[in-house]
């Protein structure tokens, strides 16, 4: 098993708000960790966001004796949400800051993967199937049939975040366990990356290399010509030395 991954601040942005942590190693119990977060609430407190929830879930994980992956993901995401929102009320600075979060985890041919906010998760084969689903405005809509998918991009919402790390309320994140078929890459990214690109031309660049650090440098590449609009992080796993 191999992976890449790497965080852009884009063409049109000053400051980079993502964060990234990837170990092919054993990261506490678990085999490997993989996380994407993409930060929010201001110049600096969003970049304070996702560099500071990464290491909290990162330092959990290492401490933690649970085994089961879903449940220890579960447990550090709620444990970083609740240190991110005490840590934005004690600095005016920071208050309202919050972040996406996409994990995940791969033991054998299994899958885990937890997310909040819309940070993504594709799993890449034959074809692309996006894993996690967006806690966004516009997701809500299209899931109520009161948008048509294909407008979502464009959408003048699209960036409002239902669920984050970071809010008052306790966070609800989402889990998910799929079973890998031989050859399947997985994928992480932030939004710059699926707002500029589409997913069939994303399946089409992970299909056609089998580096993962060719990859990542590709979409990234191929989100900055399209503008860039956004800090574009991806981490890809090529699972195929199992």
């Amino acid at each position: 098993m191999t992976s890449f991954g790497k965080t852009d601040t884009g063409i049109k942005r000053d400051n980079n708000q993502d964060s990234i942590f990837l170990s092919d190693s054993p990261v506490g119990p678990l085999p490997n960790l993989y996380i994407v977060a993409d930060g929010m609430g201001g110049h600096a407190a969003g970049d304070f966001a996702s560099q500071y929830a990464i290491r909290l879930v990162v330092d959990f994980v290492k401490k933690s004796t649970i085994e089961n992956p879903l449940s220890l993901m579960k447990r550090a995401f709620i444990y970083a949400s609740n240190e991110v929102y005490k840590e934005a009320e004690k600095d005016k600075y920071k208050n309202g800051m919050g972040t996406t979060m996409v994990a995940a985890v791969l033991m054998g041919k299994e899958l885990y993967v937890g997310n909040i906010g819309d940070s993504r998760l594709y799993v890449v084969g034959n074809d692309i199937k996006q894993i996690t689903m967006d806690h966004s405005l516009v997701e809500e809509l299209i899931r109520n049939g009161q948008l048509d998918r294909n407008k979502g991009r464009n959408h003048p919402e699209k960036n409002i975040i239902t669920r984050a790390m970071g809010s008052r309320d306790e966070v609800m994140p989402d889990f998910f366990q799929v079973t890998l078929e031989d050859n399947d890459k997985v994928m992480l990214c932030s939004d710059g990356l699926t707002n500029m690109v589409e997913d069939d031309e994303i399946r089409d660049i992970i299909g056609e290399d089998d580096d993962p650090r060719r990859m990542v440098d590709s979409l990234i590449s191929r989100a900055n010509y399209y503008g860039g609009n956004d800090n574009i992080s991806v981490i890809v796993i090529s699972a195929s030395e199992r």
